[in-house]
């Protein structure tokens, strides 16, 4: 799958219209956004930083399944296999990914990573340093380094000195060596409400789980009907109608757990998820919460002499400490002395639009849908490559 002359040292292309669309990383959007271009005709190169496709995917815990069904799950040309079921799991994304890849016969070099994009001295296309101290210019540039790209543990004070088992979500595979152990998962979003659920079935003597804001918590099927097929009903309505019309199904669908220490949010489901919070999807954790089995304590404040301290005062010395924090894009090196960052580190544009003073960078992958991350890449996919091809096209014309 490699394709060592494509990434060689020092491999400047002095030809404008000779030069390739640099998609920055292999994962489902950067696969995507490569097949696209090259059904429309750009050659597309791929740059991965891992020795294989799907890195990500790779590392995630055992358990995982998307959240989004299959068919709507599934990238530009090529179905997602009907033996992976309507929930696809871990191992089989990473499967289909790499089949994806061979299907369309990509063009992708591994183990090359881009530390730093830049305009082209000749003041045409982008000038990408990576690894071995290669210099590669490309005609328009993808970033597709994923949405959860760096973990991002918060800076709780006394947590160096902390003598038990700590660490981030992202080290996380399965249950096994905690079981009988007491653990305390921090962060109820998706990840920290199914490791909770994990640890339960997988034995853990105790489960606690800090919660700084309640989350909105939806069945991810209901009747038949996933949440995913709502979300994309109303991805394009009005903030404050989504928010009106879940109120009263999250009352029919949710029991409350107020007494259990998860009361329902205060602020409305669409628009948290405008602030970047996805509701929590249900895939065990309302029964484990309501039967006691997964225990709600306060967020976590620090940690002072082998203990956790919470926002509550309490303080509690679980056997390991699970940081389900979530993560950061960590663009700032790459792409953070162009201007196209928000405050908070996120592209200001992405999909087909280019930032106004970075034409030919595009970014793919940075957002999270409430109508599904593997749909919304494939979607930005095809209208990535239709603006290139178009950018490149007129590029073409003027020079002739």
């Amino acid at each position: 799958m490699a394709d060592s002359t494509a990434a060689s040292p020092r491999a400047v292309v002095p030809a404008h219209e000779d030069r390739p669309v640099y998609v920055i990383g292999g994962g489902p959007g950067g696969l995507a956004a490569a097949y696209a271009l090259r059904a429309r005709g750009v050659r597309a190169v791929v740059l991965e930083k891992s020795d294989r496709v799907g890195a990500s995917w790779r590392r995630h815990y055992d358990r995982l399944r998307l959240h989004t069904t299959r068919r709507h799950s599934a990238l530009p040309g090529l179905a997602m296999p009907r033996s992976f079921g309507r929930w696809v799991a871990r191992d089989d994304v990473v499967r289909y990914l790499e089949k994806y890849a061979e299907h369309h016969r990509l063009e992708i070099v591994t183990g090359v990573e881009v530390s730093r994009v830049e305009p082209a001295p000749d003041g045409t296309g982008w000038l990408l340093h990576a690894t071995g101290g290669r210099e590669l210019t490309g005609g328009a540039v993808v970033v597709a380094t994923g949405h959860n790209h760096t973990p991002r543990v918060p800076d709780w004070s006394g947590r160096e000195d902390y003598p038990g088992e700590f660490l981030h979500a992202g080290e996380y595979r399965n249950a096994k060596p905690y079981a009988g152990r007491d653990v305390l998962v921090v962060g109820v979003g998706n990840t920290g409400a199914e490791l909770a659920v994990d640890l339960v079935q997988g034995g853990a003597s105790r489960v606690r789980l800090a919660v700084r804001t309640p989350p909105h918590v939806v069945r991810r099927s209901t009747a038949g009907w996933p949440a995913q097929f709502t979300g994309i009903l109303v991805r394009r309505l009005p903030v404050w109608l989504v928010d009106r019309l879940a109120r009263p199904v999250a009352r029919l669908g949710v029991p409350d757990l107020s007494a259990q220490g998860l009361p329902r949010p205060t602020a409305g489901l669409y628009s948290r998820v405008k602030e970047g919070a996805i509701p929590v999807q249900d895939v065990g954790l309302i029964d484990a919460v309501r039967k006691g089995r997964v225990e709600i304590v306060a967020a976590v404040d620090g940690f002072e002499d082998g203990e956790v301290v919470l926002a509550d005062g309490s303080r509690i010395e679980p056997d390991a400490v699970i940081a389900a924090t979530g993560y950061v894009r960590a663009l700032e090196g790459l792409v953070g002395h162009l201007d196209v960052l928000d405050a908070r580190g996120r592209p200001v544009v992405h999909g087909a639009r280019c930032p106004r003073n970075a034409p030919g960078l595009y970014f793919t992958g940075f957002t999270n849908p409430i109508s599904g991350m593997f749909r919304e890449l494939a979607i930005d996919a095809e209208k990535i490559a239709k603006a290139v091809a178009r950018r490149l096209g007129r590029a073409r014309a003027a020079a002739r």
